[in-house]
């Protein structure tokens, strides 16, 4: 193996398959990306639903939708929330909607794409 190539030798899964299958590859990156965002939402309503002891028809009663939507934006897999459904959400529970936008690493890749539009 040239030393170009050559890596450290790791028994990690979760590292194996980065490396396989998202290195170097920033249409996977940000589908994996919109896919952790959308199990994140999806997750969080869970969670409020949950604390706050109400079951998927209750919330969906204080939000003016059928259980099915509440069982629909709590599955990780659906990636169709929307901010104004959110916020009926959060209103039902008392909540408010916060949007964060948090600095990322740059890579070299990156920051070609950047410099290039």
């Amino acid at each position: 193996m040239s030393m170009a190539k050559k890596r450290k030798d790791t028994s990690d899964a979760v590292e194996i398959i980065h490396r396989r299958y998202y290195a170097g590859k920033p249409k996977r990156l940000a589908e994996l990306e919109e896919v952790r965002a959308n199990s994140e939402v999806a997750r969080k309503i869970q969670s409020l639903r949950t604390n706050a002891g109400l079951s998927q028809r209750d919330l969906a009663k204080l939000v003016g939708i059928t259980a099915s939507v509440i069982c629909r934006l709590e599955d990780a897999d659906y990636d169709g929330h929307s901010l104004a459904m959110l916020r009926r959400i959060a209103a039902a529970l008392a909540k408010r909607v916060e949007i964060r936008f948090v600095s990322v690493p740059r890579t070299a890749q990156q920051a070609d794409g950047a410099a290039q539009r």
